[in-house]
């Protein structure tokens, strides 16, 4: 007995959107380029990709390859699970958690592609001493809570 043929649907996407798995990964491709200080530019070089390609894997609105990926981890320095890290969590959940980590950020997406940003977490990740690191973290976040109500926490 034949099973009728129906095409089954992509899990966890959404009708008008990219999957929410494309989007991380390009989310922690962009983390990890910064990180280490590259532009597009360069990562595209390295890969032989035009900078316009990493734009699309960065917003995950094109899929990456299991060879490419496997490029970028060799190029960046980080194992192949690290574009993954998270999402262990469940699709609900991570989807929901980005959502949140850029609803305040109208600007996410310029600034993540600014030299400032690229240096900015090239000096945190500097900073050897975990405690210090927290102290800074905590001082960044009530100046921008400043910034953004302007008003501070009594």
């Amino acid at each position: 007995m034949e099973h009728p043929k129906t095409k089954p649907r992509a899990p966890f996407r959404k009708k008008d959107g990219p999957n929410f798995v494309d989007v991380h990964v390009g989310q922690r491709l962009r983390l990890c380029r910064n990180k280490n200080g590259l532009t597009q530019e360069e990562l595209a070089q390295a890969s032989g990709l035009t900078f316009q390609q990493i734009q699309k894997y960065e917003q995950g609105k094109n899929r990456v390859s299991a060879s490419r990926l496997h490029q970028f981890s060799d190029i960046l320095a980080v194992p192949v699970n690290y574009f993954f890290d998270q999402l262990q969590q469940g699709a609900g959940k991570v989807a929901q958690n980005l959502a949140e980590d850029q609803a305040p950020f109208s600007h996410y997406e310029e600034a993540h592609s600014e030299r400032e940003t690229a240096e900015l977490i090239r000096a945190y990740y500097a900073i050897k001493d975990p405690a210090m690191r927290k102290n800074i973290m905590k001082i960044i976040k009530q100046t921008a809570s400043v910034s953004h109500t302007g008003k501070g926490k009594a």
